[in-house]
């Protein structure tokens, strides 16, 4: 039976036999490449908007919202809400600026508020084009 030890300095797996042979694998990236991948890795997982903070998940969840808006696109305008639609226009481009003006600056976070701006600006302007072309079906609407 044989085992495997890894080398933390070389990250290089060396099949160990019962016979005290070593065979050493070394993999395609190796001294300055591979330490160049571990440190980016190691930025990304460190950095203060990275993933282990709130400032990553909460844009990734967030998400969410921009697909709801691209599903409302099938939807007929009549049934769309327009306070609804203000609000995800209003908010999105709000916290946009505000996402750039936080520290750390959330370029994830100002991503999504954009789309999500974008998304209910979209609804907002299906709702003012079927209002215009349907001024009577719109006037029950709002009465």
């Amino acid at each position: 039976m044989s085992q495997v030890i890894v080398t933390a300095a070389t990250c290089t797996p060396t099949l160990i036999y019962p016979h005290d042979v070593a065979i050493s694998f070394s993999s395609t990236m190796s001294g300055a490449a591979a330490s160049a991948g571990a440190s980016k890795f190691t930025a990304f997982m460190n950095h203060p908007a990275g993933p282990k903070t709130v400032f990553f998940w909460a844009p990734l969840m967030k998400w969410c919202l921009v697909a709801a808006g691209l599903k409302d696109l099938s939807r007929p305008a009549d049934k769309l809400s327009l306070s609804q639609n203000l609000a995800l226009a209003g908010t999105g481009f709000i916290w946009v600026r505000y996402s750039l003006v936080i520290t750390p600056v959330n370029y994830s976070l100002a991503a999504v508020n954009f789309f999500v701006g974008l998304s209910g600006l979209t609804q907002l302007g299906r709702i003012a084009n079927y209002r215009m072309n349907h001024p009577e079906e719109a006037k029950k609407v709002s009465s």
